[in-house]
């Protein structure tokens, strides 16, 4: 399991944990940060299949971070429909959103490689 999250995180093969995904290891430049290897340059593992896009994925990330704000926005702040709190909220939300979405982009992804592509030690699939 500590392999798997370890693998997810750091931008990994699913197939290996060995070899890298994506072609730049950074976020800048934006354009070109979702330019994935056409296979593992260590284990052989095809990556780029014909909807490689992780869209669905991104937005139920997107959804579950304006949720996890909530976890935090709310007792440091508070929540009322009386003020002008809740737009607050919204504003802090999607502020957030912009800021880690080129992270989202390339978390959901991985995430949808790592629910395709199984473990394999290294073995071509």
């Amino acid at each position: 399991m500590a392999s798997f999250l370890i693998g997810l995180l750091t931008n990994k093969c699913p197939n290996c944990r060995s070899g890298e995904v994506f072609e730049q290891k950074r976020i800048f430049p934006l354009g070109s940060m979702l330019r994935i290897h056409k296979q593992c340059g260590h284990c052989g593992q095809r990556l780029i299949f014909e909807r490689n896009n992780g869209a669905g994925i991104n937005y139920a990330l997107t959804v579950m971070l304006i949720f996890l704000n909530l976890v935090w926005y709310w007792p440091i702040f508070g929540l009322s429909y009386r003020d002008n709190s809740v737009y607050y909220f919204l504003c802090t939300s999607i502020g957030v959103v912009i800021l880690l979405q080129p992270w989202l982009m390339r978390l959901s992804r991985m995430i949808y490689l790592y629910l395709f592509i199984h473990y394999q030690k290294g073995e071509m699939q």
